[in-house]
């Protein structure tokens, strides 16, 4: 078997049931999140599962089949889909249309992704991560969890009975757990809390008789194509404009989480296959998801959350996952099977898994020594936690300029790059590279 000391690379080895159980798994982690994204901003599930099932497969033929990540629904561009819904309600159109064109600004958003693997690939990844260093990407990893954990607390609330139990399961099956229960602790965590909620009546099953049991998962009416019929171009200029700089922190958010999932696996992805093609894969996926009507996709801390806990890190795994989350997305049945999950059973494992994923960035900055006796690096670590966080729960969950609103995440990240950019490194401080080397930081 491939393995090594810290996981399994070869999950074909542990043999069929068991490759297919941690796949369900996987599926499980982000269904979640996933779903909530068309819960809330209107778009349709079943177009997000297929393109999320899609988007990862993508990303897998682009990055070489080596990366172990999931894309799921974004949260980052939340504010961008209600800024075109506002601006083009006014204008008289349906909620329906406005996101047609919410689509476009998305799929616009997207080209980011391509300019800046073009500059990875003509610089190459060393000169442009030098503004990426430890000190920069550790923070940012430990922010994406803690500020995604105040979602979790929120769904925990409804019910701490089944948060808790969930909690529990995960972590019990875990530690005490043999053999496939111990590498599956996310999917029994799940079904365990699901269970409970359906023994004590919580669960309400009978939207569940109308839903078919097949059905097509895209509503032309509901794309980016349907709006080309007789554009508004003006609405389209809007949409560009109001969507388009959410893409710089959605690529901050593809750095740290490739930095997450390296970190996890114990293999140095930046370099092999490149965060050009990472880019690249992500932002494809992106751009067809929003012609076609679905969420913009996004790397998943939540399966990275699970390759922490489980120590599978073989990328078919998650692959399997993609082809999952496809077949299902031609069952609104179970479709809507899992959006009857209660909110508390997805607080709960979703509480552990973003706890992961800032555990992971205090890992990064423990094993590349970053010195925190030296004041500029508290300065530029303590910004982005204090910046991410405070203006995630300190506003409406972004900093508005005009009709575009910035998450904590961007600011924080623009944050942490200046000041590492010009504060000088007077100790002329050491830290282990992207290769493992030792590598000066400095202005």
């Amino acid at each position: 078997m491939n393995t090594d000391n810290l996981g399994i690379y070869d999950a074909r080895q542990l043999g069929k049931p068991k490759f297919a159980i941690l796949g369900i798994q996987h599926l499980f982690a982000m269904f979640g999140a996933t779903i909530l994204v068309p819960l809330i901003t209107g778009l349709d599930v079943s177009a997000t599962l297929l393109f999320a099932g899609i988007g990862t497969l993508i990303f897998h033929l682009v990055s070489k089949l080596q990366v172990p990540a999931f894309l799921g629904s974004s949260f980052a561009f939340l504010g961008g889909y209600a800024s075109v819904k506002q601006l083009c309600v006014a204008q008289g159109l349906t909620d329906e249309v406005a996101l047609n064109y919410a689509y476009i600004g998305v799929a616009a958003a997207s080209l980011l992704y391509f300019v800046m693997a073009f500059l990875l690939k003509m610089f190459g990844t060393e000169k442009v991560m030098r503004f990426f260093p430890p000190v920069v990407t550790g923070p940012m990893v430990i922010a994406i969890g803690l500020t995604l954990s105040g979602s979790a607390i929120g769904n925990c609330q409804q019910n701490w009975l089944l948060a808790v139990t969930a909690i529990a399961i995960v972590i019990g099956t875990s530690i005490w757990g043999k053999g496939i229960i111990k590498i599956v602790p996310i999917l029994l965590g799940v079904v365990g809390s699901y269970a409970l909620a359906a023994a004590l009546g919580e669960v309400d099953f009978s939207k569940l008789d109308e839903a078919a049991w097949i059905g097509l998962p895209i509503d032309m009416d509901r794309t980016a194509i349907s709006v080309m019929k007789d554009p508004n171009f003006d609405l389209v200029v809007t949409s560009i404009i109001a969507i388009f700089p959410i893409a710089f922190a959605t690529i901050m958010e593809h750095i740290g989480d490739m930095c997450a999932i390296q970190s996890t696996v114990g293999k140095n992805f930046i370099k092999e296959p490149g965060l050009h093609r990472t880019l690249c894969g992500d932002g494809l996926a992106t751009f067809l998801a929003s012609v076609f009507g679905a969420p913009a996709n996004t790397t998943y801390g939540e399966n990275t959350g699970v390759l922490n806990l489980t120590k599978v890190f073989d990328p078919a795994v998650i692959r399997l996952a993609a082809c999952f989350a496809i077949v299902l997305s031609f069952c609104p049945k179970f479709a809507c099977l899992i959006g009857l999950m209660p909110a508390a059973t997805i607080g709960g494992v979703s509480l552990i898994l973003y706890g992961m994923i800032s555990a992971v960035g205090v890992r990064n900055l423990v094993e590349t020594s970053v010195d925190f006796s030296s004041s500029r690096n508290v300065f530029v670590a303590a910004l982005i936690m204090v910046v991410s966080i405070g203006v995630q729960y300190g506003t409406d969950g972004g900093v508005k300029i005009g009709s575009v609103a910035f998450s904590g995440l961007a600011l924080a990240a623009l944050v942490g790059i200046f000041l590492n950019a010009i504060l000088p490194d007077q100790l002329g401080m050491k830290v282990k590279s992207f290769n493992g080397k030792e590598k000066k930081y400095r202005k």
